[in-house]
């Protein structure tokens, strides 16, 4: 089975609280600059590429984000997102202490959801790089079923208001989508956005660029949206038909689905026929499991990509059980709803009330103190993909068997030997005096490079 590169970006909410629970007087803006300070001193921008590979900056909005590194493994993609929550997490301290050195009330919270309090939204967009081919607007479009249903198992939840009285959702991303496939990210919202942006070779490649997800907390449900969407495109690389699921109203369809918890919602497909979410799924992941079998595929697997193409069916059969609390430590949208729902019951609560809102987005906050997500993670409440000690190894180590390698190590060296340089997904240009070297990186799957190391060699 072939290799392939993947990654993942999130943008994080960033909010203030204070001490004292007076209204904070610090502006997004500034939180935003206090949190970058360190950023900003060590490479002159708010916007730079790390030692593992990664590149954080400050998006539009005072949004951080974090792009991870090219991981060829969904182990190392996992360790690579969950190390991005850390570094910034680490940003969000020094600039704590920085405000109470000051006598100041407020903190800085980073939040890793989609939708703050004035329902604005903000995304977790996975990239999957693909072999070039002339018909990839058919076969992306054959894969819109696969990504408006899969939030069964990779929503993240959300408390959802709405004249009438709040509920619970299975997705935060699915009422803020707006078309299946586009050209666009901001204005239009898709599913899928179709830019031809490979960062490789642009013969051999282009990149598959998916924005519907939602940010995950729990490492399982990060770890199986990739694992189960890496299956399909390896099925789309090998020529095979997709199962014939093209949705009537894609856009109706994907908030119908999330508005109800239960999973008894049928949504129509072109062909007249109806189904529910679990059932397009099912399709989907027979389809892929038919395939990697028939090609000898599972023998290729790794530990982790053969648990998540396995646990792929096996939450599907508890989901159509409706034995949802068995996979409460592994799916966001699920464990999310447990901790609300027993608060709810327990204090006679509507959705409406705020204390339920908060304690969503406590259950998404980075912080040790107040993160829920984050404590039952230490508690394995919430179920591990990788180790601790993998995630912090991913904090200043870029994947060894992608570009990221080389990518990292200059940056490493570059930083040590405090020499002027430029980085950029493909490039790397060390900055001197009568110009720049260059080194242009068109393979993302090689961590090797004699070019890389001659021009180590003059930092």
């Amino acid at each position: 089975m072939p290799k392939r590169v993947m990654g993942v970006e999130t943008e994080y909410g960033l909010t203030t609280a204070t001490t004292t629970g007076a209204p904070s007087s610090l502006t997004p803006e500034d939180a935003a600059q206090r949190l970058f300070k360190r950023i900003v001193e060590w490479g002159r921008s708010t916007n730079t590429f790390l030692t593992n590979g990664s590149r954080l900056y400050l998006d539009v909005g005072a949004h951080p984000e974090f792009a991870s590194a090219e991981c060829d493994s969904i182990a190392d993609l996992v360790a690579m997102d969950r190390a991005g929550d850390l570094i910034f997490q680490s940003m969000v301290d020094e600039a704590n202490r920085g405000l109470e050195a000051e006598d100041m009330p407020e903190r800085i919270h980073l939040i890793k959801n989609n939708v703050d309090s004035a329902g604005n939204s903000f995304g977790c967009h996975e990239n999957y790089l693909i072999r070039r081919r002339r018909d990839f607007r058919a076969r992306v479009d054959s894969l819109v079923p696969f990504f408006i249903t899969r939030q069964v198992l990779t929503g993240a939840g959300h408390i959802r208001k709405q004249p009438g009285g709040a509920v619970y959702e299975i997705s935060q991303r699915a009422d803020q989508m707006w078309d299946a496939i586009s050209s666009a990210s901001t204005r239009s919202r898709p599913i899928v956005n179709t830019r031809d942006e490979p960062h490789g070779d642009i013969e051999k490649y282009r990149r598959m660029h998916v924005i519907v997800g939602d940010s995950n907390m729990s490492q399982t449900s990060t770890a199986l949206k990739f694992a189960t969407t890496e299956m399909l495109l390896v099925m789309i690389e090998d020529g095979v038909i997709m199962p014939d699921l093209k949705l009537q109203d894609p856009m109706r369809s994907i908030r119908e689905i999330s508005h109800d918890v239960s999973l008894k919602t049928t949504v129509e497909l072109e062909n007249g026929r109806m189904r529910t979410a679990l059932q397009i799924q099912r399709e989907f992941a027979e389809a892929a499991h038919n395939h990697y079998e028939r090609q000898g595929y599972f023998a290729d697997l790794d530990d982790t990509r053969s648990a998540m193409v396995t646990l792929w069916i096996e939450a599907l059969d508890r989901l159509e059980e409706g034995d949802l609390d068995s996979l409460s430590t592994k799916l966001d949208w699920i464990a999310k709803h447990n901790i609300l729902e027993r608060y709810r019951t327990k204090g006679g609560l509507t959705w409406d009330d705020p204390r339920l809102t908060r304690l969503e987005f406590a259950y998404h906050d980075l912080s040790p103190a107040a993160g829920l997500a984050t404590s039952m993670e230490k508690q394995g409440l919430l179920e591990s993909v990788v180790t601790e000690e993998a995630v912090h190894h991913a904090i200043d180590n870029p994947p060894a068997t992608t570009r990221a390698a080389l990518r990292g190590r200059f940056v490493g060296a570059a930083s040590e030997a405090r020499r002027d340089f430029m980085v950029d997904w493909m490039n790397l240009r060390l900055l001197e005096a009568d110009g720049a070297r260059t080194v242009i990186l068109k393979d993302p799957f090689s961590p090797v490079d004699e070019r890389v190391d001659e021009l180590l060699e003059q930092v």
